[in-house]
């Protein structure tokens, strides 16, 4: 039976978002999650569908990407399938043909599960490594203990907060209450929240999204920042616990978190909160 390569279109956002909530699971390797979808969808549906590329065979999706930017794809495939020679060696194909609409010509980079042969291939192919990630996990099942200061889960009416601690906290971000508003509006948010932190002042110093993909299953920060002005308190640390704590909340086995190995202080941040360093991975990368 034929793999089929499809842009699910924004009718077909929903079922691709089942699809990755089912793949999540303890003692999965690193992976696409329903949140990063969520996160993107701060763009629209319209942005969010045309990003995604789905393989189905028989009518049953068995790969997901998003192109997280023009050049990079974040792959992710059913845990059954991730040895599937047949679906490898389609996905390689469709990935390095640029006609085929995927990635196109010059550098680009590729993210997928370092257990899936689409990894071996793509190295027969000439994709190196590239630079390393640290993912990180904090295990959900013993109770965990919110931090002192106040936590606010926002809304609607909140979202300009949320949003311009974000922008104070990556240099450049143009996140703003709208973009918010347009996540909120996607499928993966019925599961997810907003929270900000606030100092004894009253005033908000970090900001995290936190998305579950259902009970027992592995839940996802995405992004975490700390306002540029307030940094060096350990509020950081304490939007992570919170973080961890809403997650468990919502019924999360666990908490992820993926950051550049080269960031060692946001590494550090997370092993405070309680986070456990876990085996780096690594981008697949097709030099210009």
């Amino acid at each position: 039976m034929a793999i089929v390569l499809r842009v699910p279109g924004v009718d077909g956002l929903s079922e691709a978002v089942g699809a990755l909530r089912e793949w999540q699971g303890e003692g999965a390797p690193m992976q696409l999650h329903p949140g990063d979808l969520g996160w993107f969808w701060r763009s629209g549906a319209e942005a969010t569908a045309a990003a995604v590329r789905t393989w189905s065979r028989g009518g049953r999706i068995l790969a997901i990407g998003l192109l997280d930017g023009p050049d990079l794809l974040r792959l992710t495939i059913a845990p059954d399938a991730r040895r599937d020679e047949e679906l490898a060696r389609q996905l390689v194909r469709d990935v390095t043909e640029p006609e085929r609409g995927v990635l196109p010509a010059g550098k680009a980079n590729i993210e997928a599960p370092m257990d899936a042969l689409v990894q071996d291939l793509l190295a027969e192919a000439g994709w190196p490594t590239d630079d390393p990630w640290t993912p990180l996990r904090r295990d959900l099942t013993e109770p965990v203990k919110g931090p002192e200061l106040r936590i606010e889960t926002i809304g609607p009416e909140r979202a300009h907060v949320f949003a311009a601690v974000l922008r104070a906290a990556f240099e450049g971000a143009k996140f703003t209450g709208e973009h918010w508003q347009a996540l909120a509006a996607g499928s993966p948010y019925a599961t997810a929240r907003s929270l900000i932190a606030h100092d004894d002042q009253g005033e908000a110093v970090a900001a995290v999204a936190v998305w579950s993909a259902g009970p027992g299953r592995p839940g996802l920060l995405e992004p975490m920042g700390v306002h540029a002005a307030h940094r060096g308190h350990g509020y950081g640390t304490a939007m992570c616990v919170a973080a961890a704590a809403a997650l468990q909340e919502m019924g999360s086995s666990s908490a992820l978190v993926c950051t550049p190995s080269s960031n060692v202080g946001a590494v550090a941040t997370y092993r405070a909160a309680g986070f456990q360093q876990l085996a780096e991975v690594r981008d697949r990368l097709r030099e210009a």
